[in-house]
């Protein structure tokens, strides 16, 4: 196994990529690769295969997306798969293909994100046109393979991202297929956030005497952290500007520091949270020591309430009047997370460590608690009823601290006397109340932010293994689900995981959607949530489970 702990002066030019995907990486904010790109990238330029362990959020995708960019042909010759790339998803399929195209646009990167309930049509007019990159899902690659529409015979390099999702999700056999029709000598890449007995089944049979890269963080027992309070909210990507304004607005900060991952983050976030009526400053590598040092000094004297950085860019960074630490994503990696968090809480002083988690990278989250070996308090996002609130205990506050100083009250008598002759005194009360909280910043905010419900977290071998065959838990969130019949059952080999991978690889659903499944000789029942039933009916009747074609109904006993 290499080194678990990196250099953090590694930059990406010193890892041997094409000066194309350098100024890819420039333009888009990039300003040093993680720690599992450090490790990876070298190691898949020489061809070596890899297996991986590294969660949702490390940056794996960059991590392993470069290096096949490198194997493209030179513009004007013909277009041929040299990658394939195997997800759990088509969530993580389209976001993976996006992320291929952003890095090798500069190349002419041609690529294809391949998934369930998409019109097939569509997908086979691209493929014959032909692509360099195709990322696909392993029950719709394996459709286009046994229609002789997905050539895998050129292919050089296969990744199987987030492999231990797609085992969850009962897709092994279709993963044996797809590799037993790729050239022998390919080069094959395996991440997988755990590293279970199955996965190293797969690597033995699969991987020829594969690096082995481990992303493990141990964070050190820096001074004060039992002062920092930790907390995560759950949110969706489309909301976690307005989460973020509504956390701060309740937090009030005296002084703090919001994290991103990138430049383009960084310039965006911080004209959103000015446009919010705060003071925010940016700072990344973009910038001239000049005009960092004038925002550091800015922060300092208390001019600018927040810097809106990346890690680069505040590294060595020690303030005093430091109060809360924010990252607007979850870090890469555990001792990055500690190393941001570690900037309050020092000297004896409390600190606040916010973190803002999209649902996908909960298991990273997870995986940070699990090295930290210390809990982090998952929060609700504040209601505006709580913002309110808020706001109105700031201007009693304001308003008390007034009272305290009966001297410079003195001279705005004659004022008070004058409204007084037409006015009840309760109303120009009233009235000197209310300037003094809109004068406070308060901010008219009556929009609510979806709350996310947060997915079970994943049992342990010994609660799986108790779990009775063929029934899986329902979810947590108690929404309501409608039960679908599914025309196959034991009899023709089905198990939980055919149908959980048939149903989360054709929709917009994921395993931990999926309720109860019961499956007897002749059929099958499984429960979805009753919003997404009509989808999933529709998906599993174009598509087969275990080979076979099924009828799919509501089941008329249940629904």
């Amino acid at each position: 196994m290499t080194d678990p702990h990196p250099s953090t002066d590694v930059t990406f030019a010193d890892l041997g990529l094409r000066t194309t995907l350098l100024d890819a990486l420039a333009e888009l904010g990039y300003e040093e690769p993680t720690p599992i790109q450090t490790e990876a990238i070298p190691v898949l330029l020489q061809g070596r295969d890899l297996l991986g362990g590294a969660a949702t959020g490390t940056g794996k995708t960059a991590a392993f997306a470069l290096p096949l960019l490198e194997r493209l042909p030179s513009a004007g010759g013909p277009i041929r798969t040299v990658a394939l790339v195997l997800v759990p998803t088509r969530e993580l399929a389209i976001q993976v293909a996006e992320a291929v195209y952003r890095y090798g646009r500069h190349l002419g990167a041609q690529v294809l994100p391949v998934y369930g309930g998409q019109p097939i049509g569509r997908q086979l007019a691209a493929l014959n046109r032909g692509m360099h990159v195709v990322v696909a899902t392993p029950g719709r690659a394996l459709d286009h393979l046994e229609r002789g529409s997905l050539p895998l015979d050129d292919v050089e390099v296969v990744v199987l991202d987030e492999a231990d999702e797609m085992l969850d999700m009962g897709f092994a056999d279709e993963i044996e297929a797809i590799l037993a029709a790729t050239p022998s000598d390919r080069q094959t890449v395996l991440f997988s956030a755990t590293l279970p007995p199955r996965i190293a089944s797969i690597a033995d049979r699969h991987l020829r005497d594969p690096v082995r890269i481990q992303i493990d963080a141990t964070p050190g027992d820096g001074d004060g952290d039992a002062l920092v309070e930790e907390r995560a909210y759950v949110v969706h990507r489309a909301h976690k500007a307005a989460a973020l304004g509504r956390v701060l607005d309740v937090e009030a900060p005296t002084a703090a520091i919001v994290f991103c991952r990138t430049r383009t983050e960084v310039d965006e976030l911080t004209e959103t949270l000015n446009a919010r009526g705060y003071r925010a400053e940016a700072l990344h590598g973009g910038m001239d020591q000049v005009q960092r040092d004038r925002v550091m000094g800015r922060l300092r004297a208390g001019t600018v309430e927040l810097v809106v950085a990346t890690d680069v860019a505040a590294r060595g960074l020690d303030i005093d009047q430091l109060t809360h630490v924010v990252n607007y994503d979850v870090p890469s990696s555990p001792e990055s997370y500690v190393h941001r968090i570690g900037r309050v809480g020092r000297a004896g002083r409390d600190g606040i460590a916010l973190t803002l988690a999209e649902p996908r990278e909960l298991r990273m989250l997870e995986n940070i608690e699990r090295r930290t070996r210390r809990r982090i308090a998952r929060a609700k996002v504040p209601t505006v009823a709580d913002l309110r609130a808020r706001q109105i205990d700031a201007t009693v506050a304001a308003v008390q601290v007034r009272l305290e100083d009966d001297d410079e009250l003195e001279r705005f008598r004659s004022v008070l006397d004058r409204l007084a002759e037409e006015h009840d005194l309760d109303a120009v009360a009233l009235a000197a109340v209310a300037l003094v909280h809109e004068a406070s910043g308060a901010t008219d905010d009556d929009v609510e932010i979806p709350e996310v419900a947060e997915r079970p977290r994943r049992a342990d071998r010994g609660e799986r293994r108790d779990r009775p065959t063929g029934l899986r838990r329902a979810p947590a969130d108690g929404g309501t689900m409608a039960s679908l019949y599914v025309g196959v059952g034991r009899g023709a080999g089905v198990r939980p995981g055919d149908l959980v991978g048939a149903i989360a690889g054709e929709t917009r659903l994921s395993g931990r959607d999926i309720g109860a499944i019961r499956i007897t000789e002749r059929f099958s029942l499984v429960e979805v949530p009753a919003d997404a039933a009509d989808e999933v009916i529709a998906a599993l009747g174009r598509t087969t489970i275990r080979g076979r074609k099924a009828s799919v109904r509501r089941d008329r006993d249940r629904s």
